[in-house]
């Protein structure tokens, strides 16, 4: 057992009859913050280079974006949780599980995207009052889509986790 393993148990621990599904939260929480790097990656890499986040194209551009990110980090989510939060949870077929995951991770989605359209420009106006940081519209767009995601990923950690353990990993104890 690795030293992350070790802690997490032994704060696990500490919840006494809870802490199996404690020690299962946190590996999600600590999945879903590296899925959240992947996701936060992807979505800068797309909007500094194919998708920029200015222009005719500004709301689908950022759309897209967050969209694409949110895909590659469901993949790289539902793969950890199924190999290491709930390794337990295989009496499923993959494809199974994958196309749970995927429905739950998708109404998410559909919180996600629209939080993120709706707040982005006015959450990048309100940072650059606050920060004073540069005026032009794709700076502030672009400060703002990664505010309004930060905000959905931590809102969107709890559905998934909920809906995830009692829908998609519902096989174990």
């Amino acid at each position: 057992m690795n030293l992350l393993d070790r802690l997490i148990l032994r704060v696990a621990a500490r919840f006494g009859d809870k802490a199996k599904e404690v020690e299962r939260f946190i590996k999600f929480a600590i999945v879903g913050g590296f899925g959240a790097v992947v996701d936060f990656s992807v979505l800068n890499v797309l909007e500094m280079t194919l998708l920029r986040p200015v222009g005719t194209y500004e709301s689908l551009n950022v759309t897209l974006a967050t969209g694409s990110a949110f895909t590659c980090a469901v993949v790289s989510n539902f793969l950890f949780n199924r190999f290491w939060t709930f390794p337990d949870s295989r009496s499923r077929p993959l494809g199974v599980q994958l196309t749970q995951f995927f429905v739950v991770s998708i109404v998410g989605l559909i919180f996600r995207l629209v939080l993120v359209s709706v707040t982005y420009t006015w959450l990048g106006e309100a940072a650059q009052s606050v920060l004073h940081s540069p005026s032009d519209a794709e700076s502030i767009n672009h400060l703002g889509s990664n505010i309004a995601q930060a905000i959905s990923i931590i809102i969107v950690l709890f559905w998934n986790y909920f809906a995830n353990r009692y829908w998609t990993y519902n096989d174990i104890s």
